[in-house]
């Protein structure tokens, strides 16, 4: 699959989301039925949250016919790069090449390994180019926020995968990545028409984002300060990374991001109850999106 081929497959919209791992059988079958209908709905990736591993698309892979399904992302701290690519390989060429690679350093209180993020994720892209069954460039993709390795994503990389990011972020990104680079951001979601039920649900889910580094260096190089970070993010900020309301609500928020320069935005449906597949709301945001 050709770069340009990547952005026709996967289109405009996208679904990220954890939920759709798990070992238990009664919750595999609720996770096959979850995939196959995202498939039918018409969106074009799914974006496995969570850090997992290559292995844990295969459900998804085999429940669908048409789908990309992306690692969304997996950490380059949790496997070895030649047993990603050979891993890759094989996964990649038993699905009809429906496969993506995202990658990412995670943040330093997840992992003892954590150092010197940009020179081990070029280190790690160079062993996947290297590996016996290396891994192409434009099946890859990084989870990058900053300019270095946003410029790394742009030379080593089909683009980039930001997570946690605003439209004026996206416009930014988008200038380093230059014209052709795929960039498909996380936009997360919450549908409630109770204004302030849906900013409770956006602060709780939001909050532990907020203590890890990584994301508010980026937030502040955007422009907001240490006190939009209190208490779940301040209104500005829920405003920048969500998309709050009602359908129309969403797909105005979508166009922002896709007219500061996303290809392809991955929606993250948040709701109340983390642990259920929100498929009501997938199906909702298909018929207003796709």
């Amino acid at each position: 699959m050709t770069l340009k081929q990547l952005k026709d497959t996967i289109g405009r919209i996208g679904i990220w989301t954890p939920v759709l791992r798990s070992e238990d059988p009664e919750r595999r079958a609720q996770i096959t039925e979850a995939a196959t209908e995202l498939d039918r709905l018409g969106y074009g990736a799914i974006w496995l949250g969570g850090s997992p591993h290559v292995r844990d698309t295969v459900p998804l892979l085999e429940a669908t016919s048409r789908i990309v399904v992306a690692t969304g992302i997996l950490s380059i701290w949790n496997d070895e790069p030649a047993d990603v690519a050979q891993a890759f390989s094989r996964v990649n060429a038993a699905f009809d090449d429906r496969l993506l690679l995202g990658l990412g350093v995670s943040h330093a209180i997840l992992t003892e390994r954590y150092e010197k993020p940009y020179a081990s994720m070029r280190d790690f892209l160079t062993a996947l180019d290297e590996a016996t069954t290396p891994v192409p460039r434009d099946h890859r993709v990084l989870a990058a926020l900053g300019p270095r390795m946003l410029e790394l994503a742009r030379t080593e990389s089909a683009g980039a995968h930001p997570y946690l990011v605003t439209a004026e972020h996206t416009a930014q990104a988008r200038e380093a990545l230059g014209p052709d680079a795929l960039l498909a951001p996380d936009l997360k979601v919450v549908l409630d028409d109770d204004a302030p039920r849906a900013r409770e649900t956006a602060r709780t889910y939001l909050a532990r984002y907020l203590a890890l580094p990584n994301y508010t260096n980026n937030l502040q190089r955007l422009g907001f300060t240490t006190e939009d970070f209190e208490n779940g993010g301040s209104d500005p900020l829920l405003d920048a990374v969500f998309a709050l309301g009602s359908p129309a609500d969403i797909a105005a928020k979508v166009e922002t991001f896709h007219a500061a320069g996303a290809d392809h935005v991955a929606l993250n449906v948040v709701t109340r109850n983390e642990e259920e597949i929100p498929l009501p709301q997938w199906h909702t945001l298909a018929e207003a999106l796709l």
